[in-house]
């Protein structure tokens, strides 16, 4: 049967699925189950019960709600106050001032979050009250913020390269050591753009900051410590061997609940909350990881994979061309699925390409999450403009507008790892 005929029933049974307002993970299992009952004599009831089973008992899937725990607990602690008070200080003197605060609050944040939308609620309560305050112009506030907050989903530890790892069958180790140098090396190219930016904006009038001696800043970064510290241990745990990214996870739970109560932010009612919104974020992604694996297999059954991976072979891409192509699909589908849906849905199709190209998976992950990090800033499924349109009031077509030079840096990025591919493979290559 014609591959492009296959997928076209697919494509429109989940469409047809999505659009009805079904959840993500149902839509997937619900299209799965059609497509093996119309194209396959494959006992669909037994294939169901053994995928989903396999696909939720994974044990490298453990570290996902540990994970995402963490970043529950920390999210209700004080750091988010803490934070601004302790890198205002810092950022002051540079050019762009305490825009940078954006970038950098982003960047450790997303080190005990995991999650873009999460980033840019927390840092966007500490932050654009402050930035407004000292009379930052809005357009550099809001568009630094949207762009800076999608680094929640490449530095470690990132829920969505667990669920790639877990799909794709590599190492998440890996995958979060592989993260670090492209995660700080965009944090600096956002910097750099701030810096520029405040050169060449008229209206650049902030308030100015008064001088503060270096022991005052030392002092003022005291409540950063501890945070810092507990980010270092997790990723230094998988680094040098001495915790699996599960283990590692375990103690940054651990370490998120002691600075929660050293903080007095730890109480019954946190405790519970923190707990109820990582079980149902887990459940969320566990029941579209669920669909995918079901999904797959249906399209398994059909050689639906294999087909297209032949025929995009026989169109002599080069690896250039190759990445290029799925940079641009990555774009188009993330604008109406969230990261982890499009990672899912296409890997089953996208594995066999990209190992047949010769391409690194390890690689590849990081250069599929910065690709579906552009797709948070842009409409009409962008989350981190949903997350500012509610914090601000502004519309999407104004926040869409005034990140779109962020967007452009992370295609700037996409294209420096692509031309220095050791940027996310020699930090893995080291790891014990």
């Amino acid at each position: 049967m014609d591959q492009f005929y296959v997928i076209g029933i697919f494509l429109l049974i989940l469409l047809l699925l999505l659009g009805s307002g079904v959840w993500v993970g149902l839509a997937l299992l619900g299209c799965a189950y059609i497509g093996i009952e119309l194209f396959t004599s494959r006992p669909t009831g037994d294939a169901m019960m053994t995928v989903l089973w396999r696909a939720s008992s994974s044990w490298s899937l453990t570290a996902l709600p540990l994970f995402i725990w963490m970043g529950e607990i920390l999210y209700r602690t004080r750091l988010s106050e803490d934070m601004f008070k302790g890198l205002a200080p810092w950022m002051s003197r540079l050019p762009g001032g305490l825009l940078h605060t954006n970038t950098v609050g982003c960047t450790i944040f997303a080190a005990v979050s995991g999650s873009s939308a999460a980033t840019c609620s927390t840092v966007g309560r500490m932050a654009i009250p402050e930035l407004r305050s000292r009379n930052y112009p809005e357009h550099l506030v809001l568009g630094t913020l949207a762009g800076a907050a999608t680094l929640g989903l490449l530095i470690p530890p990132s829920l969505i390269l667990i669920v790639y790892g877990v799909t794709m069958n590599e190492s998440i180790t890996k995958l979060f050591v592989a993260g670090v140098i492209p995660g700080l090396v965009l944090a600096l190219l956002f910097m750099v753009y701030t810096a520029i930016a405040s050169k060449l904006d008229k209206n650049w009038n902030p308030r100015p900051e008064p001088s503060i001696p270096f022991l005052e800043k030392l002092r003022a970064s005291r409540a950063l410590l501890p945070v810092v510290v507990l980010i270092v241990f997790v990723i230094g745990s998988m680094y040098f061997g001495i915790a699996t990214a599960t283990e590692a996870a375990a103690i940054g739970v651990l370490g998120a609940l002691i600075l929660a109560a050293v903080q007095g932010s730890l109480n019954w009612h946190t405790f519970v909350d923190s707990l109820m919104g990582a079980t149902r974020t887990s459940a969320m992604i566990a029941l579209i990881l669920a669909g995918a694996a079901f999904l797959t297999l249906a399209m398994g059954f059909t050689g639906l994979p294999r087909q297209l991976a032949a025929w995009i072979g026989s169109l002599g891409l080069s690896k250039m061309e190759l990445l290029m192509a799925l940079m641009v699909f990555y774009i188009v589908i993330g604008m109406f699925l969230d990261g982890i849906s499009s990672v899912v849905l296409t890997m089953a199709v996208i594995e066999p390409v990209i190992r047949q190209a010769g391409i690194d998976p390890i690689w590849f992950g990081i250069f599929v999450v910065i690709t579906v990090e552009m797709a948070q800033i842009t409409p009409p499924v962008g989350f981190n403009l949903f997350v500012l349109q509610g914090m601000t009031g502004r519309s999407l077509l104004y926040l869409a507008k005034v990140s779109s030079p962020m967007f452009l840096i992370m295609v700037l990025m996409v294209l420096l790892m692509i031309a220095v591919p050791e940027l996310a493979t020699w930090l893995p290559g080291r790891v014990r």
